[in-house]
């Protein structure tokens, strides 16, 4: 599909308020996504896990392999269950990574990175604060399954960005439990 329809497809789902499923060529399965905001090579949107929307996901248009707009009994039931009436559109700035990771920044929440792909090898994900904003790079605070925060912060390059996401249950509840960021946070 070409990344013009592409685009086409996810904008118009945004501006309908439309389900979109979503191939990402990192991943076999395709996803239902609800778009809320877009740049030329950005998106941010809610992704539907078995009717249950978790959290906000920024991804790259350039990742998107074919989008289609969803219509039928799974939005029908969407829609019943109420699932699009409480959906909120975060203020954030989607002009490129530098000012996702600045809007992100101000609140002050912890958030997920991932660089996805088919081959594990390759796939890295990243949880934590975000600590320093660069031109080409983010330094993130991460925190490990034990919730314990690392001694330095991690540099991620933009380039190997395919998602962001914040506000999701894992994140939050995870971050109820954690103990206060070290004392050489942002130093």
């Amino acid at each position: 599909m070409k990344k013009t329809k592409i685009k086409e497809v996810v904008l118009t789902c945004l501006n309908q308020g439309k389900l979109c499923r979503i191939d990402f060529r990192y991943d076999l399965n395709y996803r239902y996504y609800i778009p809320l905001i877009a740049s030329d090579k950005l998106f941010l949107g809610m992704e539907d896990d078995d009717f249950i929307l978790d959290g906000y996901a920024i991804r790259r248009f350039k990742d998107v392999t074919k989008a289609q707009i969803k219509e039928g009994i799974y939005e029908k039931i969407l829609h019943a269950e109420g699932v699009f009436n409480g959906i909120v559109t975060p203020n954030v700035d989607l002009t490129d990574w530098k000012t996702i990771f600045t809007s992100l920044q101000k609140k002050s929440q912890n958030i997920i990175v991932e660089k996805e792909s088919l081959d594990e090898n390759e796939w890295e994900f990243v949880i934590g604060r975000i600590e320093k904003i660069y031109k080409k790079h983010v330094y993130i605070r991460h925190f490990d399954a034990e919730g314990i925060w690392q001694s330095e912060p991690y540099k991620i390059p933009y380039a190997e960005i395919t998602t962001v996401t914040f506000a999701s249950r894992y994140v939050d509840v995870f971050s109820k439990y954690l103990s206060k960021l070290p004392d050489n946070f942002g130093k």
